[in-house]
């Protein structure tokens, strides 16, 4: 992959990532169970991380991170997916071929906590 498609898939997954348009997002059982003051901190802190390096992003697409919040490491992770017919996400359908273009990619963001990875 070039460094310029890398670069362009960085970009569309931190403007989904912080704005949560061009996307899904899900939140697993163990973000839902916590209390709403902390699931709130957490989606925030996706919203906002910037602390990708070369071990946590070696593609250098901005697709992964963890932190601690509240004494709880978080993961989340952004998939891409080729939209169905009705221009909707598809999670059984294929992954896009080329998710630097956002008109075959639909993004999926997903929160966890890092015990249910």
């Amino acid at each position: 992959m070039t460094n310029t498609k890398a670069a362009r898939i960085a970009e569309l997954n931190d403007q989904f990532r912080r704005s949560g348009q061009g996307g899904r997002i899900f939140l697993t059982r163990g973000i839902m169970s916590l209390p709403s003051y902390q699931m709130l901190k957490v989606i925030d802190a996706v919203r906002s991380f910037e602390a990708f390096t070369p071990d946590n992003d070696p593609h250098g697409e901005h697709d992964f991170g963890s932190f601690v919040q509240d004494g709880k490491k978080i993961f989340w992770k952004i998939d891409y997916y080729q939209p169905n017919i009705d221009g909707e996400l598809d999670i059984d359908g294929l992954g896009s071929e080329d998710p630097s273009d956002p008109e075959q990619t639909i993004r999926a963001l997903t929160i966890m906590l890092a015990e249910e990875y």
